[in-house]
């Protein structure tokens, strides 16, 4: 594989500190990998990325992440994802990286699916946790997952950030505004516990990121429990529905979702997680 010292310069960075971090910081190397093959084409032209690894890429938030999200910015049922895939695959393959691409979309389907492997970076680097000097064991083939929606609420503000991993790229990405109102849909209408979501609201409400309302009424209307209600939401609004939500989440099971994204100097902090914390950080969203 060419470019090694590069690819070993940026794991080498992350400063991991056990097997779980040294993992995700190489599936972390993947993503940005991804995010610069499709900036070589034209897809930040029609697409946003968005969502919790955006938050981590271009924000810093102290978790890791596992997939990539992007809407399309007007909607268009037959964008064709492949042909995206295989353009990243072409670029990467000029630095030494190999993948393996699929495309999971169905034909007219609102929701476009993707998947890009790799199986031979991990094997490559020298690696500090995950393959100790003499052993025989290897790290598991990386699969990285992405997703298009490409009939997207209405509403969202975009800003072009700047990665510089494996070279220079220009990324089309939603506003922190416009990430927040994202983040605040899932938090209200995710069927399931992800405590991911909540790790990421204590992030919004730290940095006092205002809600792009526009954004998250056109969601909720589009996907969740009052779609087609034609709610317009405002700060009282998503203040009350976040309180209900909080008194329903089970806790353990959040801080459980968290714990492997985590940074391990993190992991004591996450332990604290309960319905009181998270009430206090939902009241001072709005002050």
């Amino acid at each position: 594989m060419r470019n090694i010292a590069l690819l070993q310069g940026r794991l080498d960075s992350f400063g991991c500190i056990d097997a779980e971090e040294e993992s995700n910081a190489i599936r972390e190397m993947m993503q940005e990998m991804i995010l610069a093959g499709l900036a070589r084409t034209d897809f930040f032209v029609k697409a946003a990325f968005h969502g919790g690894t955006q938050l981590r890429i271009f924000e810093g938030v102290r978790r890791f992440s596992e997939d990539l999200y992007f809407a399309l910015l007007e909607k268009d049922l037959s964008f064709p994802l492949l042909p995206c895939l295989e353009r990243v695959a072409d670029e990467l393959a000029a630095i030494g990286v190999e993948l393996e691409v699929k495309d999971r979309s169905k034909a007219s389907g609102a929701v476009k699916k993707g998947f890009v492997k790799n199986s031979s970076l991990a094997k490559t680097l020298d690696l500090k946790f995950l393959r100790p000097f003499g052993s025989p064991s290897t790290p598991p083939k990386m699969t990285i997952k992405l997703e298009v929606d490409a009939d997207p609420p209405t509403g969202a503000g975009y800003s072009a950030r700047q990665l510089f991993f494996p070279y220079p790229a220009s990324i089309r990405c939603f506003d922190r505004e416009s990430s927040f109102a994202g983040k605040m849909h899932a938090l209200l209408c995710r069927e399931y516990v992800k405590g991911r979501d909540w790790f990421d609201l204590a992030w919004y409400a730290g940095a006092r990121v205002h809600l792009n309302h526009a954004l998250l009424s056109s969601a909720i209307d589009q996907q969740g429990p009052w779609a087609g209600q034609g709610i317009e939401t405002d700060d009282a609004w998503v203040k009350n529905a976040l309180a209900e939500k909080i008194a329903t989440i089970d806790w353990k099971m959040a801080r459980r979702d968290v714990m492997p994204f985590v940074h391990a100097r993190d992991r004591v902090a996450v332990e604290a997680w309960d319905k009181q914390y998270f009430t206090s950080i939902a009241e001072g969203l709005f002050r």
